[in-house]
């Protein structure tokens, strides 16, 4: 890494974090999340960069390059298909097999009469949730996987092969274009981690739309005793995925969890009180959380507000900015509020029209963070992503300040905070990390003569391969 690029990415760095915490920092900060847009300007089709993933990654390193941003996801094409397809995935229409390749990939969304998971089976899942996931979902959702007690296939095991190979694969390679980010482009990494409320996991991947809306009526104690077993495995998620250093902030991707998807007294009863605890927990360890606040949450600003000064960061689609202003802004850093749809129909001169106005009221105290509404896919026009970059580096720079002369520091964990998670809140069946635990185990080994503190360990790191593995099949893929 030059002299130079590393100081290209120390001042980036710095101008992002100071944003993040809701501080004034030299100007404002740019992080478009690309997703399709990347590879297109360079010059690949959607199965391409969708289905050949390092052909993603350098379009993101090009875009990086090329743009001059501040911050950038390694791989915003996060699906990657070539996985999903190993696992035997049925949820994704694929780019040049159900659907054209020129077109992003697409999420099928289970008829309501054949939902991946039923109606009688919350019992199932508060049990034992990922024992569920590995005997039922998956079952259910691969081609590929077959129940427990069927004969066996070939084809079964080589899904659990190939998915195994391919996302450790995969995962690594994330990890190592960070580093490439970092040292070819001089650009900051916007998120690490990976996040997701409970109430949007049975809606997204397992009740469907359609039977969650039902259940929320019908069964709403069942909905929530869900949610809340659901809880310590999302956060285990959340934690191992994340940012080693806490810099970068942990996303949540918030789909259907506001008004009108949900009703207000079902976002206040279920939703919110089975985010917001992991929400602080992330917080007290030391971790902001990016509200990729998906559609308009005006509705729920109020409820934000609940949350520690500083521990999100909220992005802007269709809520209200000037509310999300009033209300967030003295707490929280806004970013987004771009319209996707300028981007793709409108003119430089529009655009640039556009960032004015987010800089003059979302960001002229600070604490904001130049951003289109929604990621930012195929259709967006070249020419304004370039005006939003160009307009944004010249016109929000805040006159007298200078970015911070050190490079922030990870916050310190709060015991107290820690603490109170685990004496608030216990669950039943094997802890987050396990998939059979170790004292299930250590009952077929009778006397043990060695050391059975290693073998504990051992088992234990093992464990937690196999349940990354279906922890990430149900968040990530």
């Amino acid at each position: 890494m030059t002299a130079s690029m590393e100081q290209l990415y120390s001042e980036r760095l710095r101008r992002y974090a100071a944003a993040m915490r809701n501080e004034k920092p030299d100007r404002v900060p740019i992080r478009p999340f690309v997703a399709e847009f990347a590879s297109r300007y360079a010059g690949y089709t959607c199965q391409q960069a969708t289905h050949d993933f390092p052909l993603a990654l350098a379009a993101a390193r090009q875009c990086a390059a090329d743009f001059d941003w501040d911050a950038t996801v390694g791989n915003m094409i996060y699906v990657w298909t070539g996985l999903t397809e190993a696992i035997g995935l049925t949820y994704y229409g694929v780019p040049g097999i159900h659907v054209p390749a020129e077109v992003g990939f697409q999420y099928r969304e289970p008829p309501e009469d054949r939902a991946n998971m039923l109606p009688d089976e919350y019992d199932a899942l508060i049990a034992d949730p990922t024992g569920f996931l590995f005997n039922v979902w998956l079952p259910r959702v691969s081609k590929d996987v077959v129940a427990p007690g069927a004969p066996s296939t070939c084809r079964n095991n080589l899904s659990f092969l190939k998915g195994g190979m391919a996302m450790l694969h995969y995962f690594t390679a994330l990890g190592a274009q960070n580093e490439q980010l970092k040292r070819e482009c001089g650009v900051a990494p916007a998120i690490g981690g990976i996040l997701k409320a409970p109430l949007d996991i049975l809606g997204d991947k397992l009740r469907g739309y359609y039977g969650l809306t039902n259940d929320l009526i019908e069964q709403p104690e069942k909905v929530l005793a869900a949610c809340q077993a659901l809880m310590p495995h999302l956060m285990h998620v959340a934690l191992t995925s994340a940012d080693p250093e806490k810099l970068a902030p942990i996303a949540i991707w918030m789909h259907r969890g506001c008004v009108p998807f949900v009703r207000p007294e079902q976002f206040e009863q279920v939703y919110w009180p089975t985010l917001r605890p992991i929400v602080e927990t992330l917080w007290a360890r030391g971790y902001q959380v990016l509200f990729y606040a998906e559609g308009d949450w005006t509705a729920h600003l109020e409820a934000f507000t609940e949350l520690p000064a500083g521990s999100i960061i909220f992005h802007i689609d269709r809520t209200n900015a000037q509310e999300a202003h009033r209300v967030l802004h003295s707490r929280f850093c806004l970013s987004g509020g771009l319209s996707n749809t300028l981007l793709q129909q409108g003119t430089p001169a529009e655009v640039r029209d556009g960032c004015k106005r987010l800089i003059d009221t979302l960001g002229a105290d600070g604490g904001y963070i130049m951003d289109a509404s929604a990621i930012v896919q195929n259709d967006a026009r070249v020419e304004n992503l370039r005006a939003m970059t160009e307009f944004t580096r010249e016109y929000g720079v805040y006159p007298g300040v200078s970015s911070p002369a050190a490079l922030p520091v990870a916050r310190p964990e709060d015991a107290a905070g820690v603490a109170a998670w685990a004496k608030s809140f216990s669950w039943a069946g094997p802890a987050p990390g396990q998939c059979v635990a170790w004292e299930t185990k250590r009952k077929e080994y009778g006397a043990i003569p060695g050391d059975e503190g290693l073998l504990k360990r051992v088992w234990e790191d093992l464990e937690g391969f196999g349940y990354t593995y279906i922890w990430h099949c149900l968040v990530s893929f």
